[in-house]
Formats: structure tokens, sequence, C-alpha cells
């Protein structure tokens, strides 16, 4: 079986958790083929795809179209859709009309639960696209059963019947433990403090950063650093403005910017605790990531990140600036507390691998063809 998978989020601006989602998926579909599966990548026109780099998978197909004036032609059920496949993944809402098997990932319900997120044309796209994959899409996948279960409440017509749950993974680069060189060099190259609590998250509304500085400022001098991996997002979140207006100094918090798996590896093991107070999510990738690292996780009480981190994380309500900060207080200064959340962490990762995401999504792809 031939399938075709979209790998247009690869090269998006910030192509964040989808990207991160679409790539990883791609890779693990490579490495369960059996018999006659075959992958093939599409991408719209574009002048440079260095961007576009799976592992396993051949340079991709470009459409006619550059990438504005296919998601135009797409959204009328019109333009060139991926020839010579079985079978088409779109791992985003960015789809082709459908002249053979289609498969839509939708991965959260922002647009509707958070639209004030988003870009108010951002949020009509989200919801106007979720509605007509829900109308033509042979099957929907979501990354959880919460994802799912609002899906069901906010769309028309829900075709319950054709959603399935695939889940994600953690990608191999951050199973692997680093060597003591490598982690040598991460703690010089970043200066690294001994105890430091670390967020990884594109840098825009709904990850709740601001709730984050807030909480931190509240603890004043007994709080830890804070040290900010991610790219810059939509939304015009300056955090070391917002830190300042909230009374943290430069040594307080430290905003690293984008950083690659193999010094994310490391970071994520040295930090005392992950933070992820989002405001929504669909999934939410770096709190399995922290987990596998034996990081303990801290988070919102988000339906899809309470599903994801069972009971592997202390968690607090959204937007809570006085519970979060006594959550880090807690994981902080408690050593046994950070211990029984790891292994409760440990103890759930095994769950989330991409091969068995991969090997779920093959045997839909063949139920459907």
């Amino acid at each position: 079986m031939n399938v075709g998978v979209l790998l247009e989020q690869l090269l998006a601006p910030v192509p964040g958790g989808t990207g991160r989602y679409t790539e990883e998926l791609t890779a693990a579909l490579v490495r369960t083929t059996v018999g006659d599966d075959e992958v093939r990548g599409f991408i719209a026109r574009h002048p440079d795809v260095d961007g576009v780099a799976v592992s396993g998978l051949a340079a991709p197909t470009q459409l006619r179209l550059p990438r504005r004036a296919l998601a135009a032609t797409w959204e009328l059920g019109l333009g060139p859709a991926p020839r010579g496949v079985d079978l088409v993944h779109a791992p985003t809402q960015l789809f082709p009309p459908r002249r053979r098997p289609l498969v839509v990932t939708i991965h959260d319900t922002v647009a509707w639960t958070h639209p004030e997120t988003l870009t108010r044309r951002g949020a009509r796209w989200h919801r106007a696209t979720a509605a007509r994959a829900a109308r033509v899409a042979d099957a929907i996948t979501v990354p959880t059963r919460a994802v799912a279960d609002e899906l069901g409440r906010r769309l028309r017509r829900f075709p319950a019947e054709r959603v399935h749950v695939l889940g994600a993974g953690v990608t191999p680069a951050l199973r692997r433990e680093p060597s003591d060189e490598e982690i040598a060099k991460v703690i010089a190259q970043f200066e690294l403090p001994e105890q430091f609590v670390l967020t990884v998250a594109t840098l825009e509304p709904r990850k709740g950063l601001d709730v984050a500085l807030q909480a931190l400022a509240r603890l004043g001098g007994t709080a830890v650093p804070l040290l900010v991996v991610g790219p810059p997002g939509w939304g015009g979140v300056d955090v070391r403005a917002s830190a300042h207006a909230v009374g943290l100094t430069e040594q307080q918090v430290r905003v690293l910017g984008r950083i690659a798996d193999p010094e994310l590896a490391v970071i994520l093991r040295r930090a005392t605790a992950l933070l992820m107070p989002s405001r929504a999510e669909g999934f939410g990738l770096p709190v399995i990531e922290a987990m596998a690292c034996g990081t303990a996780v801290i988070c919102s009480d988000v339906p899809a990140l309470v599903e994801v981190a069972g009971d592997a994380a202390l968690v607090t309500p959204v937007g809570d600036v006085a519970r979060l900060a006594e959550a880090i207080e807690a994981v902080v200064g408690d050593a046994q507390l950070r211990e029984r959340l790891v292994r409760a962490g440990r103890l759930r990762v095994p769950r989330y691998d991409w091969n068995a995401v991969a090997e779920r999504a093959w045997r839909l792809y063949h139920s459907l063809a």
C-alpha cells in the first residue's frame, strides 16, 4: 500500500508541535512499513525545500501551487492533490480534495474553547476546516480521547464512528542517554544552574507563560530560575518584557529560544521540573518527553494534559497563579515528591511510542483501502 503524507507543516514559519508530530509520525511510518507498504511525502511548491528532511523518506513531491494558493483552492475542494498513492494522510487541517481515501488529523479544539488565543482568521480557518474534514474525510485521527470528546460536543453531525485516537510518542533523540561529554558541553554552553524549572513551548498566548512568570514572582527570592525553550510564535509574547513587568530579573528568567534535540535531551534531564501551565492543549508532547528524561512534571488541568500525564504530574487549575506557585515550591523543595513523580512518569512513557502510533495508523490505512 502506498500512502501519501502531507509534509507542508515542516515548512511553516513556526512548525510548532504539529510540525514535530508530522515529522515523527512520518519517520515512524517509514520504520514500520511491511511488505509492499510505502510512504511518499508531498508539499506545496517552494523555491527552497531544505526544511523537509524526514529520516528514511525520499525527497517530497512538490504540487503545482505555492502554499497560499494551494490552501485557497483546497478550501474550495479544488486544486492539485497527491497522485500515485492509494491513500492520503493530512497530519494537519490543511488537506486536499478527496479523490482517494483521505485521513485528516485534528490536533485540538482551541478554535472553539479558547479562540482568543488564536488570530480571528486562524480560529475561523480551524473551525471551517474541521467541519469540512468531518464531512469529507474517510477518517479523522486525534492525539487524545479528550480531543475526540470535545470535537463531538463542538461539531454538528460529528462522525464519531470515523474518529480514531492515534496518540503520540517520544522522539528517539530524546530517549537516548547523553554521554558525560555531551552533558558537560551543554551545561557550559547554556550555563545551566544546579536547579531550575523549564518550559518547552512555542511562545504564544495559550501556553500560559504569563501564569508561570506570575507564579515565580509570587515566590520572590525563593524561586529557582525559569529557563524558556521554544521559538517565537504569534501574539507578540515577549517573555523578557513580561518577566520585567512582574519584577523578575534576567537571572531569574532566561530565554534560550529554539534548541536542537541533543541539547534539549540534556536540559530536560537537568531540569528540576517541567512546567506546562497551558490554557489549552490537544496532547502536550513536552509532558511525555520530560517523563522519558526522568524529570518531574507540573501541568495545568487541561483535559488532554490530565489524560496524558495521569498520576505522573502535579496538576494545578488553569490560570491559578497561587496554586502553580505552591506546586513549584513543593516540587523544588521535596526530593521525595520529585522521585515519586519521576517513577510514575517512567511507568507511563512506554504507552507513548511513535512506532506503536504508526502501527495503529497502518491498520487504519489498510482498513480504509
